[in-house]
């Protein structure tokens, strides 16, 4: 796991999270410092920053680890700072890369001030371009809605009925089976979408239109429930605690809006679903989920 910092408390907000994960997933960690060029001269500074939160967290993975093994003794964890000079983003892919990393965690805003990474913009820009899984956490995050808070973990997965909406599975999978002992309850979530005819357009609508906007609500409900059904069971074959739910409305607004009336430890998607004008892309459905939503975000760009 890759875990990029910028020396900020807001950036560290993140930490509950990797030492939980690398507890209970046997994780390695990386802590990832990027220095501009002109900040050559404090850096051992800065590398003594990212190799003290290492150690800090490596002691902390441990107790978890050990909570959660009870029969078989997982592999000792390892935890490391680096230091990197160049453009965040920039450095943060190509560490990533070079070094097979499986997961980038990191917050979404850092430092304050001039001299900030913008941490918005980096978590953005990685986003964009990283093949690799990146869970977001948003800086500032409330207390009551902190990974390791809540007396169970829920798991909201937005589906559209693509295969690729469908990439992100196999990580809920693995994070729901992590050795912990607690259940992991995950929540399947469609959101039918209708069309909507503008009100300034409503004298030209042909007589029965919305009667036949309710049937096809009604017939694309009943599609949905088959298909989370179906892959509902799948997933209880995998020994999973799993729900349904079909909302009707904009995908965006509903998944948001579901979210944050709900006790969600965690919202896991794939950056794109569907070919075509209602693809679920990053940009389009996870760019705003990622804005709107307040509990963390876990995305996954189907290969």
């Amino acid at each position: 796991m890759l875990v990029p910092l910028d020396g900020s408390k807001l950036a560290e907000v993140v930490l509950v999270y990797v030492k939980e994960l690398a507890g209970r997933l046997d994780l390695d960690v990386t802590f990832l410092y990027v220095c501009s060029p002109e900040e050559r001269e404090p850096a051992p500074m800065h590398r003594d920053y990212v190799e003290g939160v290492a150690e800090i967290v490596r002691r902390q993975s441990e107790e978890v680890q050990e909570k959660a093994v009870i029969e078989t003794g997982g592999s000792a964890i390892e935890a490391q700072g680096v230091l990197a000079v160049g453009n965040p983003a920039e450095e943060i892919i190509r560490y990533a890369y070079e070094n097979s990393i499986d997961l980038i965690m990191m917050a979404t805003h850092g430092r304050s001030g001039i001299g900030r990474w913008a941490m918005g913009s980096v978590a953005d820009k990685v986003l964009r371009v990283s093949k690799i899984p990146v869970w977001l956490v948003r800086a500032g995050i409330s207390e009551n809605i902190v990974y390791n808070k809540w007396p169970k973990k829920t798991i909201l997965v937005p589906l559209d009925g693509s295969e690729l909406a469908e990439s992100v599975l196999p990580h809920v999978e693995a994070l729901a089976k992590q050795r912990n002992g607690d259940t992991v309850d995950i929540i399947l979530l469609r959101v039918c979408e209708y069309a909507v005819v503008p009100d300034d357009n409503a004298r030209g609508v042909p007589s029965g239109w919305e009667k036949g906007v309710r049937r096809e609500i009604a017939r694309s409900k009943r599609e949905s429930g088959k298909y989370l059904a179906e892959v509902e069971k799948r997933l209880e074959d995998a020994d999973l605690r799993v729900q349904s739910e079909v909302l009707v409305g904009e995908p965006p607004n509903e998944i948001i809006n579901h979210a944050n009336g709900n006790p969600f430890s965690l919202i896991a998607m794939a950056t794109h679903g569907r070919s075509g004008l209602k693809r679920l892309a990053y940009g389009s459905v996870a760019d705003k989920v990622l804005r709107g939503a307040s509990c963390p975000l876990l995305v996954v760009r189907p290969s």
